[in-house]
């Protein structure tokens, strides 16, 4: 495994200092772990990117690719059937292929939240026949879902090639 030198190391980010409101506390948190999360997988070298470091199978941009599914999922109504696959870039993408498609999926949803002004409502996803979430709800989930990951993703990244902060 290598060692990261000072110079390897990235200092933390800060959390964010947010408005006073719920919602901007919410998508401030968010949008900080998403920030993390796509600055930790670009840049991310091939092969070792794709590598599962531990049993599971888990690789670095597996984990960004399955949030760009969560997203989609939560806040653009689109139905994924098979989770587990989710975990695995298709062989043709390239690092800046998948952290593109995450930070414009992160946009779309931003912009989705953008026009949701009460946290009680449900997200306005278009998906028939199911409830959505409350906005609230969803947000929430979504820290959780990728603060979760993140932190998976500082371990992998460090593996990979010793680079550590967020």
């Amino acid at each position: 495994m290598p060692r990261a030198t000072r110079r390897d190391r990235r200092g933390d980010t800060p959390p964010p200092r947010t408005g006073g409101n719920e919602a901007d506390t919410l998508r401030g948190f968010l949008d900080y772990l998403r920030t993390s999360i796509a600055e930790k997988v670009d840049g991310a070298p091939e092969p070792q990117v794709r590598t599962a470091a531990v049993p599971s199978g888990t690789n670095l941009l597996g984990l960004l690719n399955h949030l760009i599914f969560v997203e989609r999922s939560m806040f653009l109504g689109d139905d994924v059937t098979d989770w587990q696959a989710t975990f695995q870039a298709a062989p043709a993408d390239s690092v800046a292929d998948v952290v593109a498609r995450y930070r414009e999926t992160v946009e779309r949803a931003n912009d989705v939240l953008d026009g949701c002004a009460d946290l009680a409502a449900p997200v306005p996803r278009p998906r028939p026949g199911r409830p959505a979430p409350s906005v609230r709800w969803a947000l929430t989930h979504m820290i959780e879902e990728t603060g979760r990951h993140a932190g998976h993703a500082d371990i992998l990244r460090e593996l990979i090639d010793g680079a550590t902060g967020r």
